[in-house]
């Protein structure tokens, strides 16, 4: 599943597969009620999936992200010295713009695909 997950990302950024299709949280509690009316597993499986999904997505190295903390710690083992905190507090700041950009995205998809626009 996590394979999965990241050929997902690595698609999407190639090109092959289009941003259009990342959903925000009207498309997950639709997928939700879906899955939930196949049965318990196939419902518990999409909660997996969707688990994976967000800790593989928390490891990409955006600031804001877990995988940026473990980006800056790199940094910080390769360098031998700390990195600046204005650097790092812009970084923080640029993060949070993308992270907020993507939120704003997928929930777009989502009214785009609920009203069909």
């Amino acid at each position: 599943m996590t394979k999965l997950v990241v050929v997902g990302i690595y698609k999407i950024i190639e090109g092959v597969v289009s941003p259009r299709e990342l959903g925000g949280p009207i498309l997950i509690a639709k997928m939700s009620g879906e899955f939930a009316k196949q049965g318990l597993i196939p419902f518990v499986f999409f909660m997996a999936f969707l688990s994976i999904n967000l800790g593989v997505l928390n490891l990409l190295p955006i600031p804001v992200l877990d995988g940026g903390h473990l980006m800056f710690f790199l940094i910080e083992v390769v360098t031998g010295k700390e990195v600046n905190i204005r650097w790092r507090e812009m970084a923080q700041q640029v993060g949070f713009f993308l992270l907020m950009m993507l939120m704003i995205f997928v929930f777009w998809n989502d009214i785009v695909r609920v009203f069909g626009w």
